[in-house]
């Protein structure tokens, strides 16, 4: 494989990882400690809406141009 731009064979491909939302509901864990005691706090951890997304990308060493696998 080549590079597009320049024509280069140094290429390397990485990975961007993008993660949106979070990984503890406060308002669950407050809930749960009300109806299940200090033990209910652990329900703050159920549903989390947490996604990770992983994009594969080629990058020339030569002149630094990304583009998409």
């Amino acid at each position: 494989m080549r590079c597009p731009n320049c024509g280069s064979d140094d290429i390397d491909i990485i990975n961007q990882v993008k993660t949106t939302g979070s990984s503890y509901s406060a308002s669950m864990g407050l809930c749960g400690a009300v109806l299940l005691g200090p033990t209910g706090l652990l329900c703050g951890l159920c549903g989390d809406d947490k996604k990770t997304y992983s994009t594969a990308y080629w990058v020339c060493g030569d002149c630094g141009r990304k583009w998409r696998a």
